[in-house]
């Protein structure tokens, strides 16, 4: 792996709440034009790596490096402005507003002009060209106008992954984006994360084992806040660590 295709590294990632380590200790890489599952039971601490890398939470111990530089103490946003993008569990939209909005809206916190205070922040043409190629790519171009609070619970996660897509990041933190999805809606997203891994580097942290497998070319498996094994699909799934903790006799 070049180093030039790493946009995003951890190493020996610690985060301690008193006695206790949610995180223990947790390295990563991330590749561009790849998908790197994280996955465990609740309590396994994926959502808290994830915080901790997009900046959310301080790690403990441990560095962060985003295209190179070093980020373990920069804020969320500053992360954001350097080609973070995440979304979460739960939907984090502006119902009331249309879909082209909320794309709008996310990409005018890239380019904010805080002393053109007199210009019309919608027609800014870069935001707007943003905002209206985000949709484009996450397969919402033809409900632009639709208010998000009308739609299906499948397109309200692809509109998430439009405003993260509306920042123009390089790295995307996915946060159970299939969570509470039917088939039809689940076929949508991962084909949706196919295209766009060919311009981004992806860490997905996901619970529907069959579209992990489906889709990632790394997995990280975690136990108790520490990695548990950590490699191919092929090599995960044979892993007897693993079954014997996580999968089961399915996989």
């Amino acid at each position: 792996m070049s180093q030039s295709a790493i946009l995003l590294r951890c190493t020996d990632i610690t985060r301690r709440w008193g006695g206790l380590v949610a995180v223990n200790r947790i390295s990563i890489e991330l590749e561009r034009g790849t998908v790197h599952a994280v996955i465990g039971t609740n309590g396994a601490g994926k959502s808290t790596l994830i915080n901790i890398l997009s900046g959310e939470i301080d790690a403990s111990d441990g560095r962060v490096e985003l295209l190179g530089q070093d980020v373990t103490t920069w804020t969320q946003p500053r992360r954001a402005r350097a080609g973070l993008g995440r979304s979460y569990q739960r939907n984090t939209i502006y119902p009331s507003f249309t879909v082209f909005e909320n794309c709008r809206l996310s990409a005018q916190a890239m380019a904010q002009k805080p002393w053109a205070w007199w210009s019309n922040a919608q027609r800014c043409p870069v935001s707007t060209a943003a905002a209206l190629d985000a949709a484009v790519r996450s397969g919402l171009v033809d409900l632009l106008e639709r208010p998000a609070g009308l739609l299906s619970h499948g397109q309200k996660r692809q509109l998430e992954i439009a405003m993260c897509l509306a920042t123009q990041p390089q790295v995307l933190l996915l946060d159970e984006p299939l969570a509470g999805m039917g088939a039809e809606e689940t076929e949508r997203m991962l084909a949706l994360l196919e295209e766009l891994k060919k311009d981004q580097a992806i860490l997905l942290v996901e619970h529907d084992m069959d579209a992990v497998f489906r889709i990632a070319e790394r997995i990280t498996v975690m136990v108790n806040g520490s990695v548990l094994a950590s490699g191919t699909p092929e090599a995960v799934r044979s892993n007897i660590d693993v079954q014997a903790a996580y999968l089961g006799g399915g996989h």
